[in-house]
């Protein structure tokens, strides 16, 4: 780790963290009073994604359905509107919007191979934005003379990375650049992450191989083709199984590469001078549990 005790971690003139962990559990909340209280760069990787290399993609998406009506298509035929998407840190419904959901299309659904193949394009984009934090940190600070850097990451992290692989490309260049932090959860936080998105289902990345059996045991389960599916239904019934499936990637990555952090403890964040102090305290923990 860049900085492996809290003595060297306090005098460090540029502090440089990555936040990682499950949507909802504190990444922004941080990163956001990071920016407003000290002097930190947040760097989303969700925007990143959505700005530079979704972008276009995203657009197009848009323009495709606004083309399907007649008013619409001759405005943008005749170059007389102009369809984009209005992304911030705050509101990254344009990126989720894209991936989609499989299923009936009369319910909004795209079919399968739509579906797999945007989220081919997606983990492509988030390894490259993951791989943009070291140009990110540099520009920082010589562009704007923000002195610390905090990375924001997206939930689906852990599904393109090996964790037990000392040689992991994207994990080796993260935590060559900063110190990497998982938000960790408890059972509680787990039941309200649930709750929450069964009350409001948003489209998630997911890695491959687990995209392809949780589908197949979906269809069989409901007995239904593809063209069948409920897109919502799915999602819903897919989001337990994914957090259960990430959170012994999220532990490994944490183990080898990184910190460990409560989500309770990062909740009670509300200065830099907070973030700093709690960082420390787990560096400090984290030496006194090493063995020898």
């Amino acid at each position: 780790m860049i900085f492996d005790t809290s003595a060297a971690w306090r005098a460090a003139p540029h502090k440089r963290v990555l936040l990682f962990g499950m949507s909802g559990l504190g990444k922004t909340h941080v990163s956001q009073v990071l920016r407003r209280h000290g002097d930190w760069f947040h760097y989303s990787i969700d925007y990143r994604i959505g700005t530079r290399y979704l972008g276009e993609l995203i657009a197009d998406n848009a323009k495709r359905e606004a083309m399907k009506v007649p008013f619409l298509r001759d405005l943008l035929m005749s170059d007389s509107i102009y369809i984009g998407s209005n992304i911030t840190f705050e509101n990254l419904t344009p990126v989720s919007t894209y991936l989609g959901k499989p299923g009936d299309p009369a319910m909004g659904g795209l079919p399968y191979a739509e579906y797999t193949a945007r989220q081919a394009e997606f983990r492509k984009a988030e390894v490259a934005a993951l791989l943009d934090t070291p140009h990110f940190i540099e520009r920082a600070r010589t562009l704007y003379g923000y002195p610390h850097f905090v990375c924001d990451t997206g939930g689906s992290i852990c599904e393109w990375v090996d964790p037990d692989d000392a040689a992991d490309p994207v994990l080796t260049a993260l935590s060559a650049c900063t110190l990497m932090i998982w938000i960790a959860g408890t059972e509680d936080h787990t039941a309200e992450l649930v709750r929450r998105f069964d009350k409001a289902p948003k489209p998630m990345a997911y890695q491959p191989a687990f995209l392809d059996r949780v589908w197949h045991e979906y269809l069989d389960l409901n007995r239904c083709t593809e063209a069948e599916v409920d897109p919502d239904a799915f999602i819903r019934w897919t989001y337990a199984r994914a957090l259960a499936h990430r959170q012994p990637r999220y532990a490994a990555m944490a183990a080898r590469w990184g910190l460990t952090a409560r989500a309770a403890d990062m909740a009670g964040v509300r200065s830099a001078a907070d973030f700093e102090d709690l960082v420390a305290r787990l560096l400090d923990d984290r030496r006194a549990a090493a063995p020898g």
